[in-house]
């Protein structure tokens, strides 16, 4: 079940470059379609993923319409991104794969590793490390398509040892990729992540899977620290960055640079153009969840807390725009 044409290729382009393959994390109100496209024009990594999507809200009469924002692809976007689901129920996962294949989708991800306390109340995300058989039945229900399925998890619930267990059961199940997050739920993002056990993360993908291919996340700012993880830790094939990108939108060059707050607010700008063609689609999207990337471009200029303070009391992305527009920026 492991062998993936889909992933092969992926890893097989990357191993020839002697690197391993780099994704962008799948994350709540951030990576729709309009970051994506932010983070493909600045520096693209290999794989983008979805926001996580609720498996059920797919084809349920009364939530699919609310999901139609997380799931729009544009025509534009490459790569496509990966579809990433969550929740509890083999068959909403088995109708939701079949509709997601129709609008264009080409491969599945799982998440069990989600430490939200409202996934988790929805015996779902992390809270599935707490069931094996749960866990197995969402993985098969998410198998009713000839689409790989991948799944993203942590190293445990509450405890670290908890890999020694749910880690083998994983790979056991012969996924294509097994990404890895290495903290437990409780851990959250408080500690430094677990690197101590990739290496034995690697033995045992060997040992049980040796076709799945194994992608690390946390605490990895950049290509560069991702490429200092590969060498130290031979044997896994990708790297997936999330927070990393909110300390820099160019966190996937393999060249690191400085770039000037001309560059940054270019980004910016092209970001409010984005989000308004997409809003003028009729697609649902709200301006509050925009607010949270200003942080991402304003930075290191004169007066970059007061200019985010400002920005942040915006109501419309044309106010938005006269704030940047004021800005005297020296390159």
């Amino acid at each position: 079940m492991a062998q993936s044409s889909y992933w092969n290729k992926i890893a097989d382009k990357t191993r020839k470059e002697n690197r391993p393959f780099f994704s962008l994390a799948p994350m709540e109100a951030v990576t729709g379609s309009v970051f994506r496209r932010v983070v493909e024009k600045a520096a693209a990594p290999d794989v983008f993923y979805t926001e996580f999507t609720n498996a059920l809200s797919i084809t349920h009469p009364l939530a699919k319409e609310s999901a139609k924002g997380r799931l729009y692809i544009d025509p534009k976007e490459n790569p496509k991104p990966i579809i990433q689901l969550w929740g509890n129920n083999g068959e909403d996962f088995s109708k939701a794969v079949k509709e997601v294949k129709k609008q264009g989708f080409e491969a599945i991800d799982i998440n069990t590793g989600c430490p939200d306390i409202a996934v988790i109340k929805n015996h779902s995300g992390s809270d599935l490390i707490k069931h094996f058989d749960t866990a197995k039945e969402v993985i098969e229900g998410a198998r009713k398509t000839n689409l790989p399925v991948s799944v993203k998890t942590r190293i445990g619930y509450s405890e670290v040892d908890e890999y020694k267990t749910w880690i083998p059961f994983l790979l056991e199940q012969k996924l294509p990729v097994l990404t890895i997050h290495v903290r437990t739920r409780e851990e959250m993002s408080n500690v430094p992540a677990h690197y101590e056990l990739i290496d034995d993360l690697v033995k045992m993908r060997d040992e049980i899977a040796p076709d799945t291919l194994l992608q690390i996340n946390g605490d990895i700012a950049d290509y560069q620290a991702g490429m200092k993880l590969y060498h130290e830790h031979p044997g896994i094939d990708g790297v997936m960055i999330g927070r990393g990108i909110f300390t820099n939108p160019f966190a996937f060059e393999p060249v690191k640079r400085e770039h000037s707050a001309h560059e940054l607010l270019g980004l910016l700008r092209y970001q409010l153009d984005l989000y308004d063609e997409f809003v003028a689609m009729g697609i649902p999207g709200h301006f509050a969840p925009l607010q949270r990337f200003f942080k991402i471009y304003v930075r290191g200029m004169k007066g970059a807390s007061a200019i985010r303070n400002d920005l942040m009391q915006t109501k419309t992305t044309d106010d938005a725009r006269k704030i940047i527009d004021r800005i005297d920026i020296k390159d």
